[in-house]
């Protein structure tokens, strides 16, 4: 299947927590950060998803809204229903006027879910992927639930995970229609092998658990310990001249100018310094390793093509991007009216929050190129986190 245009997430989080005790474990604390949190930024992080929307319990808007969770791609919650089945399809008729290509399914009680598992389900849809892990241990039936009646061949058994994906129509439909039926179905997959929606296995992971009783927050919080994050901080520096013309293209905003910048692209310095920041903090090369300017295929390209691959190249080792920074030194044009537009253009390429993206704008006081108006200098610093590799 070809890459999808748009990917909906929907991260089921209705429930009320009534085996574990203690309230709501989709809003309980794991290595100080809230459940639903880390379920949500798995998918928020991820330049190939376009939105995701939380299904919540009627009575956990006070609880969602604790999170102070805030993203270009995140939805305004829907409410659920009692049942799982219920809560599914009530996100999924959220997302019908968006009408997404594909949608994953995914449960808020597997925050440890990571981009591999995610890759497999994505690549391998067709009209349903569903990950799972092989079943190590015997299994034994009962019939009276005191005595063995049986013990299943465990070479044909799998355990179910999530995200659970599947093409958006279709499952739509496939819910639609299970919703008039009196079975409870425990999954979306099962939903699908009900109406006979091909589902494809793919690989699921051991660290993928589902956090169903005390005892498994307590390995969540071993396995989150064993992969320390460290920081690393990059920087980029770009400049581009000014040419004729009636534009510029900076922070991925186009400003009305008199002149336009000169450069193989669009000559954004601003997204230029930040993408070799980020790329720095990675320690890899800069734009021209992996875009050069020999490459025709890259004239007159978008210079936000070379931010979301940065940030893709973070997704990918599993990192996260904490803050942005970014000076912009020019005389004209003015820079401020237009910082709000390119906070959201960066958001959007880097899956974060405009908060954690900060643009200033300087001149240079008459001073020097920037000073006599002959073009424009951008600095940046990225700052990630990364799994700790020695």
């Amino acid at each position: 299947m070809a890459t999808p245009k748009t990917i909906a997430v929907i991260v089921v989080a209705a429930g009320t927590g009534e085996r574990m005790g203690g309230g709501p474990k989709q809003y309980r604390m794991l290595a100080g950060k809230p459940v639903l949190t880390r379920s949500i930024e798995a998918f928020l992080r991820r330049p190939d998803v376009t939105w995701v929307v939380p299904v919540i319990h009627r009575d956990h808007r006070a609880q969602i809204n604790s999170l102070g969770l805030a993203h270009p791609k995140l939805l305004d919650p829907v409410i659920g229903a009692a049942s799982r089945q219920g809560s599914v399809l009530a996100g999924l008729e959220a997302l019908a006027a968006l009408a997404p290509d594909i949608v994953l399914i995914q449960d808020a009680a597997r925050p440890l879910v990571d981009d591999a598992v995610i890759d497999g389900v994505i690549a391998a849809l067709g009209q349903g992927a569903l990950p799972v892990t092989a079943v190590t241990d015997t299994i034994k039936r009962s019939n009276d639930g005191r005595a063995v009646s049986a013990t299943e061949d465990r070479r044909r058994l799998y355990a179910a995970q999530t995200p659970q994906g599947f093409a958006f129509a279709t499952i739509l439909d496939a819910h639609r229609r299970a919703a008039a039926l009196a079975a409870d179905f425990t999954d979306d997959a099962a939903i699908a092998e009900h109406f006979g929606i091909p589902v494809a296995l793919t690989a699921g992971s051991a660290r993928n658990i589902k956090l169903t009783h005390p005892e498994d927050f307590e390995r969540a919080e071993r396995l989150l310990g064993g992969r320390t994050m460290e920081t690393r901080v990059g920087t980029g520096f770009d400049v581009h001249p000014f040419e004729p013309g009636d534009a510029v293209w900076l922070g991925g905003v186009r400003i009305a100018h008199s002149a336009k910048l000169k450069g193989h692209s669009d000559a954004d310095a601003a997204l230029h310094a930040l993408t070799d920041a980020i790329y720095g903090a990675l320690g890899e090369g800069d734009i021209g390793t992996f875009f050069p300017p020999s490459d025709p295929q890259w004239k007159g390209a978008a210079s936000v093509i070379f931010l979301e691959h940065a940030a893709g190249l973070v997704a990918q080792r599993r990192g996260r991007i904490v803050n942005l920074d970014v000076t912009i030194v020019c005389e004209a044009p003015k820079i401020s009216p237009h910082v709000p537009a390119m906070k959201l253009v960066i958001g959007e390429a880097c899956g974060i929050a405009a908060s954690r993206i900060a643009i200033k704008a300087t001149t240079s006081e008459g001073l020097g190129f920037t000073g006599r108006n002959e073009g424009v200098v951008a600095m940046a610093t990225a700052t990630i986190e990364l799994p700790r590799e020695d």
